[in-house]
């Protein structure tokens, strides 16, 4: 499917950013990555959902992520979720015999979906409504807790929020990417390299994806990249000081976010994971996060679906086997410690 098909093809569906034609252009522009195919699957001649598949290549293998994807027009039952699948690992399987397997989002897994080989999914979230919602409202919809820390940071220690969308990518790596090794160290996970952020903010453009931050003293003391699309805006990727979340800076920040994002007639606001027995690595997210909302969504988390069952069977097995001895290291050298 071409870029004017799919253009047809969605013009009263919502897509997420990272099914989209803007995401083409991040694509090409990060090592190891590209736009490969787009697909319509129809049934009964009518179309009811589409796919957008980006290629990876990861240390001599290759696979195809639809992010967030399939974009179903309408809740599929769990016979159409299998069809489109069949159809598109053998669509596949003729067109690239290179592709290791597929990586889907689905809700309903069945015993040919596997948990990620080397990334991060998650089946919860927080969604902020956005829409026609006062100050107030949004206010009562977030927890007690929430409100309480979010008035004490601005009584006690107010962070200056602003967008600072179009920082220079020197800049980026000097003040946003130094906090962002702050909070991987902290909370223990792995940094892309900074191209990744700055590539990210300028090939999506100001309109798609936007720099928040909040400073104190013109210190940055937290921040998040937002993405917005077909009324829908998600936190991407976010990083925070010890300072500044001392005295609650993250929360200003989202505060003046959503508040933002309200009045320009987003819709809503996606905080984007947080913990659960299938993402435990994001239970420290949670705590945040849910400040919120009361509520908490329940989305379709990613899975692989091989297209080579024994190419992906042995990734798997050398993946187990690496992590096993690094394990064994780490024990060694606590031992000698």
């Amino acid at each position: 499917m071409d870029a004017q098909e799919f253009e047809a093809v969605t013009r009263e569906v919502d897509v997420p950013v990272e099914q989209s034609l803007l995401w083409d252009a991040f694509d090409r522009a990060v090592p190891g990555r590209r736009p490969w195919r787009r697909f319509v699957y129809r049934s009964e001649g009518e179309p009811v959902a589409v796919v957008a598949l980006s290629e990876y290549r990861v240390r001599g293998f290759r696979y195809l992520w639809a992010k967030h994807g399939p974009v179903w027009f309408a809740e599929p039952s769990a016979e159409l979720e299998r069809r489109l699948e069949d159809r598109l690992v053998a669509t596949v399987r003729s067109l690239d015999r290179g592709i290791v397997f597929l990586r889907l989002h689905t809700a309903r897994p069945t015993q040919r979906h596997h948990r990620l080989l080397q990334s991060v999914t998650y089946d919860r979230t927080v969604v902020v409504e956005l829409a026609g919602r006062s100050d107030e409202e949004i206010l009562a919809s977030m927890k007690k807790r929430g409100r309480r820390d979010l008035r004490k940071g601005l009584r006690e220690q107010p962070v200056v929020c602003t967008e600072e969308t179009g920082l220079s990518a020197g800049a980026f790596e000097r003040e946003m990417y130094a906090v962002l090794r702050e909070t991987a160290a902290r909370d223990g996970f792995r940094l892309h390299p900074v191209a990744v952020y700055t590539t990210m903010l300028e090939t999506l453009g100001p309109r798609a994806c936007r720099l928040f931050v909040g400073r104190h003293e013109g210190q940055v003391q937290a921040w998040t990249i937002v993405t917005v699309h077909d009324g829908a805006a998600t936190a991407y990727y976010a990083a925070s000081t010890a300072e500044g979340r001392a005295h609650d800076a993250p929360t200003q920040l989202y505060w003046h976010v959503i508040r933002t994002l309200r009045d320009e007639g987003v819709r809503t606001f996606d905080l984007m994971g947080i913990g659960s027995e299938l993402a435990p690595s994001l239970e420290g997210l949670t705590t945040m996060k849910t400040k919120f909302s009361e509520t908490v969504t329940e989305v379709a988390p990613a899975w692989d679906l091989p297209v080579r069952p024994a190419v992906y069977a042995s990734l798997r097995a050398a993946l187990r086997a690496k992590r096993g001895a690094g394990d064994i290291v780490r024990r060694l050298r606590g031992a000698r410690g």
